[in-house]
Order: structure tokens, then sequence, then C-alpha cells
């Protein structure tokens, strides 16, 4: 099992309104394949913040419906486990933050990882690099 991260989402989804950098559309490309794979049964984690982050950024690009309508099926689908954060995960993502130089909600990651037993995510953030899990982007 992997941890997918809230980028992911977004590359698989969200419909460009411009052309994009052939390196963008490479990160699109292989986003949606992981995508399908998970909509098709691959188990995958994440948690409610990842998925927070997921709308934040689809309501504003694309609407509320839409947004409404991706999360209600992500949430659905029995091969995404979506893990609740506790204010301690918060307050420890914090503390890990600092430690790596990461956002707090990379750390976040990080932290749910470690406590499923799992090091291996996908993203595209280059912010993982600086920490001990391995990046998977195919």
């Amino acid at each position: 099992m992997r941890f997918i991260d809230a980028n992911l989402f977004i590359y698989a989804v969200l419909k460009p309104k411009k052309p994009l950098p052939a390196a963008v559309v490479q990160k699109k490309t292989a986003a949606k394949e992981i995508f399908l794979r998970v909509n098709d049964g691959e188990p995958v984690i994440t948690t409610t913040v990842h998925l927070s982050e997921v709308a934040n950024v689809l309501e504003d690009a694309a609407g509320i419906g839409f947004a409404c309508d991706l999360l209600f099926a992500v949430m659905a689908k029995p091969s995404i486990a979506v893990r609740p954060v506790s204010a301690d995960d918060y307050r420890n993502s914090i503390q890990r933050a600092q430690k790596y130089a990461v956002s707090v909600n990379d750390a976040l990651a990080l932290i749910i990882m470690e406590q499923a037993g799992i090091n291996e995510i996908y993203t595209f953030d280059r912010h993982f690099e600086r920490v001990p899990v391995r990046c998977v982007q195919e």
C-alpha cells in the first residue's frame, strides 16, 4: 500500500485552461495512470487533510460541484483508505516539518505513513525527497 498525496489527485483530474509545459503534461499523464489503477482497486491511503487540500484547489479551479463530485467518489472507493487526523498527529507534523524543512501537511503524510507501516508515496512534490520515504511517480 502507498500513501497518495493531494497533488496526484489534482494532476490527474484538473483540466488545464492553457497549454502546459511538457514536464507538466508528463506528470498529468502519469497521475492519470496511477489514478486509474487506484480506481480499479489498487489500495492507497490518504488523510482528510490531504483531501481538504484537493477540495480547496478544485473548488477554486473547477467549481464546488466538481470538487464535491470528485471527493464523494474518492471517499466511496473501497481501495482508498481515508485516515482521520488527530490534534496530536498535527502537533507532531509541525515538529517534523521543522526537522525536514517541508510543509506541515507533507510532514503529516509522513506521520500517517509511519503509523500505517508504509514507506512509499505517490507524489510529484519534490519536498518529499527530504524525508525518509520512497517517492513513486509511475
